[in-house]
């Protein structure tokens, strides 16, 4: 489909006017080049068809990951639960993303996270394990302290020090694929405290000033993109969760390169504000990203 074509059919679809999702003045979609949007608002269709869009919009998977590169991407599998229960990744969403990696020319394709319940369990029940090894990627273990390596985080105020998966260290390019979710904790649970999953003892950061831990660790390791995962979103009693009656279906995805810009906009969606999220704020005061979306140039799409 042609670019101009694309925006047409875009602006007669409608662009997302949810209560829970106003970023603001509209913007004039044929005034920017796909390179030029700052994050991308998709809602309407399938995990898989949703990032086809948004990726394209963002000049393609090409514009992140280069021929020969190592690429590791990182959901959430934290919990021995299935995927419509909203505590993992979409499998669907996470397949796509391998198969975009290996098809514009990646090496290899590594998805690995430190669980919550029993890594095996969590991997074969989210429905991740094999979507991976479908799309051709592959599936690696976080259980283990001797995977992880000790970092300094330079920026960080109460996070100084931390071990973090040699597969994040080593990688060239690291996607950051989340799912929107409440947290009895940390309000919710989004891009940056998804991060939690690539370092050992993630315990540290609740026993002291979690929110503080989370923009901390934020600064260290910027992901180069962070897709969002909000098709099924566990709206209470998160991150677990207790049943089916916690999730609301939104069939939706923000994905974007700043990290705190892409939380701020699923706060949104999620119908909080990212100013009063304590995380959002602190990363945002520490000039970690972008959380005033009124100053980013988004492209809203439905399908």
């Amino acid at each position: 489909m042609k670019r101009r074509e694309f925006v047409n059919q875009t602006i007669k679809a409608g662009i997302l006017t949810t209560a829970s999702l106003t970023f603001g003045k509209i913007p004039d979609l044929l005034a920017f080049t796909p390179k030029e949007y700052d994050l991308i608002a998709i809602k309407g269709g399938e995990p898989h068809l949703m990032f086809d869009q948004a990726i394209k919009s963002l000049g393609g998977m090409q514009a992140f990951v280069k021929k020969g590169d190592s690429v590791v991407v990182k959901p959430n599998i934290g919990w021995d639960v299935i995927p419509e229960r909203a505590a993992n990744t979409n499998p669907i969403l996470v397949k796509r993303i391998v198969e975009h990696c290996i098809e514009v020319g990646a090496k290899d394709v590594y998805v690995f996270d430190h669980t919550c319940d029993d890594w095996n369990r969590c991997y074969s029940t989210s429905g991740i394990e094999r979507a991976v090894k479908d799309a051709g990627g592959k599936i690696v273990p976080g259980n283990s302290e001797r995977y992880f390596q000790e970092v300094t985080v330079s920026k960080g105020k109460r996070l100084r020090k931390t071990k973090v998966h040699e597969l994040i260290l080593e990688s060239d390019v690291f996607i950051n694929v989340p799912i929107l979710k409440s947290h009895s904790s940390a309000d919710l649970t989004i891009s940056m405290k998804n991060l939690m999953g690539i370092v050992w003892d993630r315990w540290y950061w609740h026993r002291n000033d979690l929110h503080q831990c989370i923009a901390d660790f934020a600064s260290f390791r910027k992901p180069d993109l962070n897709i969002v995962d909000a098709y099924y979103v566990m709206t209470k009693n998160g991150p677990r969760g207790v049943s089916k009656s916690d999730v609301v279906t939104l069939k939706s995805q923000i994905v974007s390169a700043d990290i705190v810009a892409a939380d701020a906009a699923a706060a949104k969606l999620f119908g909080s504000e990212p100013n009063e999220i304590d995380y959002m704020k602190i990363a945002s005061d520490m000039e970690i990203g972008e959380i005033d979306l009124s100053k980013l140039n988004i492209n809203r799409i439905i399908l």
